[in-house]
Order: C-alpha cells, then structure tokens, then sequence
C-alpha cells in the first residue's frame, strides 16, 4: 500500500512535471524555442527497493558500483517487520567503513582553536579531544558555523571532512554518534558480512520460509467446483 502511494503521490507526479520542462515550449516573435530547463531536475525521485538477502553479494558486487550516486551500505529489515515510523530500532544497517560519519558543527574560537559540536537534549555539547582534518588545505575559518560531515581515520585517530551539509542547520545527536562510533569499532567488513549471510540463508529454515511466501503469493488459478 505504501509503495502504490509513493508511487502515485510523489514520484509519478515528479515525472510528469520533468517531462513537462524538458519539452517546455515557448512561442516568441522569432518562432518556437525549447528552453534548456535541465538544470531544474536536480530532485530526482526514486523508490528503494527491497531485496531478499541471498542477492547481497550481488548487490555489493554489481549493483552498487553502477549507481550514478554514492551508496554508503545496506539496511536489513526483518521480512515480516511493520512499517515504523521516525527510528525503527529494529533495523541494522551496515555502512562501508569509509562511509561511517557523523555530522558535527564546527566553530572557531579566537580564530584559531576549532571546536566540534553535536547535539545532546536539544543544546550544543563540546566534543573534548575530537579534531577534524581538512585535506584540501582551505583554511578552516571557512567552516565555521558550519554543518560538516567527518569520516573517522583509523590510522590518524581523528575526523576528515567529507563535505558541507547545506541541507542541514543542526549536528547530529550524541546518541547517533554513540552509534556511529561502536559501528566504526565493531568494524565489520564486507566479507564479514558476506560470511555470515551466506551461513544464514544455507539454513533450511530460509529456504522453506522463501518457498512458503512464494506460493502463498501466488494467485489461485485452481477453477472453482
């Protein structure tokens, strides 16, 4: 039912208005132009599909990597989970390792002391010991009051600025960055991940629960007496 309404509600009319412009007429003294409007369909919409966990590795493998966006990881949902809404704390998504970030706020004192800043009850809390680097050697007054995103640096022990978050006002929680940080910990690789998946759907229980929805899907086409 969700999907219908996403796709009648947003991403249908979505289309129709893109197709709109692209093919936007304008009549003039000199004739017909066609007005280029393609700088317009920067908000693309598109449903996340669902996938079965035996198609994973194809996933990590073939599907991600052709994207025209960046993916940061997966998300696994229990097959039979109700829709949930704001956090689902029943949901696990796993990120690669370089995609774990948290997005702080990022001040200057007296010009030349950097300070991070999340969030915790609603008000700003100093991040004591944490810095962040920037690799492209802009001066970091630039950032300051500023949203960025930081990826943690394993062999450094400190944060490197991804980019800005121009879509966002606040830091994020201390409670996400509690999370981010036992991800970044925990450190589960792909072929962590890969293992145990396939330990998983080798079970007998998975192969019968797959066949099970599977013919309970199917319509009865047997004819009635």
């Amino acid at each position: 039912m969700r999907w219908k309404m996403l796709e009648k509600e947003v991403i249908e009319p979505r289309n129709l208005e893109r197709h709109a412009i692209l093919n936007l007429v304008i009549q003039s003294d000199l004739g017909i132009l066609i007005i280029d409007m393609t700088w317009n369909l920067s908000g693309l919409v598109r449903r996340k599909d669902f996938w079965l966990l035996s198609t994973v590795n194809k996933l990590l493998m073939e599907f991600i990597p052709r994207l025209s966006h960046d993916a940061d990881g997966l998300i696994f949902q229990g097959w039979d989970d109700p829709y949930v809404p704001r956090t689902h704390e029943g949901l696990l998504k796993w990120k690669y390792r370089h995609m774990n970030s948290v997005d702080f706020l990022f001040e200057m004192v007296d010009d030349d002391h950097p300070q991070l800043f999340l969030y915790e009850r609603g008000k700003k809390k100093l991040m004591e010991g944490n810095k962040v680097k920037f690799n492209d050697g802009s001066d970091p007054s630039f950032y300051a009051g500023k949203i960025i995103e930081c990826s943690w640096d394993f062999e450094n022990q400190e944060w490197v600025l991804m980019r800005i978050r121009i879509d966002k006002s606040t830091p994020n929680d201390i409670n996400t960055y509690r999370k981010v940080m036992r991800s970044i910990r925990d450190n589960i690789t792909e072929d962590v991940l890969l293992k145990e998946i396939n330990e998983i759907i080798d079970l007998p229980m998975y192969a019968d629960r797959i066949k099970n929805d599977s013919k309970a899907s199917k319509p009865n086409l047997g004819r009635r007496r």
